[in-house]
């Protein structure tokens, strides 16, 4: 009977060693597709989408997903980190923009700049702190705040939008979680204190996001009903997989704690409806195409709040991210609803996933 456990324990950690060594080895493969993705200028463009090929957003956001990959699984070359690093800052307008470069084209401004400081603090260049300083200024005069006339009752208030000209009262544009998130964590990265006004406004928005006393979830956007891809029940909008990751990270980048009750809360909504790829929360026929849609975008941003909460939710998205990876390390999401048909959409959400589930050290 003893030695029937030995050889139980001694396959399960085999079976372990196998998982990891594929994820690492997955890792590898994507860093090495990413990289050769690389163009001379230094930047990533998109060959799927016009919109994209500018390069503005998706090398901070190419960029910032390599750096996370572990040294050992895939070194570092520093001459082309230093060449993406060099087309930031080209792409960067006066007033500390980027994604500003051809204002009659902007190519998502408060993403691409929130990217690129996350990416130059991440790779801390002499003189890093210098250069994020007017990226910084940028994002802050594009909080819906006082400053371009906001109030805090105001449904928008301590949001973020796409970029690109202040919007002023009654008109919001585009605003939502996802935006707000990850200017937050831009902010935070930079060493904002979390005492600066920024962050109190933004809470604001955030839990306003937040089902609150029902099932505690998050939801899109405040201001754009469409945006909210779940749709809702008649009374409000319904909770799904994206905007509540995005909703744990975003508290967790304002200075919340993980046992915060409005962290636990949706940890709880969190944990208990997730499975794998496939974004939880969508209810009916009219949704069926988005559990798909957005399951790259899922993929990463779960696995972010599940490492940052030390929560194991198991192996089925890494089985999943390793099962469909292209022979030459890309992944192409199939539905074609986010742009994650694109290989540099997919390929650094999957990156940024499998690294989020590298056992911690």
């Amino acid at each position: 009977m003893r030695r029937r456990w030995i050889l139980l324990l001694i396959s399960l950690v085999l079976a372990q060693a196998g998982c990891l060594h594929h994820r690492q080895s997955a890792l590898a493969r994507a860093a090495e597709y990413l990289w050769s993705q690389q163009s001379d200028d230094g930047g990533w463009h998109s060959h799927t989408y016009g919109l994209l090929r500018s390069g503005q957003s998706l090398t901070g956001f190419v960029l910032e997903a390599l750096l996370e990959v572990p040294n050992d699984l895939y070194p570092l070359p520093v001459e082309k980190v230093d060449r993406a690093l060099a087309f930031i800052r080209q792409n960067m307008t006066p007033d500390g923009a980027v994604g500003m470069k051809d204002p009659s084209i902007p190519d998502y401004p408060n993403y691409s700049t929130a990217l690129a400081v996350a990416a130059l603090c991440r790779a801390r260049r002499p003189g890093w702190e210098r250069q994020i300083e007017p990226m910084l200024r940028y994002l802050r005069a594009q909080q819906f705040t006082e400053q371009n006339g906001w109030r805090p009752k105001d449904p928008a208030y301590g949001a973020w939008g796409m970029g690109g000209e202040p919007r002023t009262p009654p008109n919001t544009g585009h605003v939502d979680l996802s935006m707000t998130r990850h200017v937050l964590e831009a902010l935070h990265a930079a060493g904002v204190p979390l005492s600066d006004p920024v962050f109190a406004r933004a809470q604001v928005f955030v839990e306003r996001c937040q089902n609150a006393g029902t099932d505690d979830g998050f939801f899109f956007s405040t201001t754009e009903f469409e945006l909210n891809k779940a749709g809702h029940d008649g009374k409000q909008f319904r909770s799904y997989g994206t905007p509540t990751a995005d909703g744990i990270l975003a508290l967790l980048a304002l200075g919340r704690t993980p046992d915060d009750p409005h962290v636990l809360a949706a940890k709880r909504w969190l944990v208990g409806h997730h499975r794998d790829m496939s974004v939880p929360g969508f209810v009916g026929v009219a949704y069926q195409r988005w559990p798909r849609g957005l399951a790259f975008y899922y993929a990463a941003a779960s696995a972010e709040a599940f490492r940052a909460l030390h929560v194991n939710p198991g192996s089925r998205v890494t089985e999943g991210l390793e099962q469909t990876q292209r022979p030459d390390g890309a992944w192409v999401n199939a539905e074609s609803l986010v742009k994650e048909d694109d290989p540099l959409i997919a390929t650094p959400f999957a990156t940024r996933a499998l690294v989020a589930y590298q056992p911690l050290k």
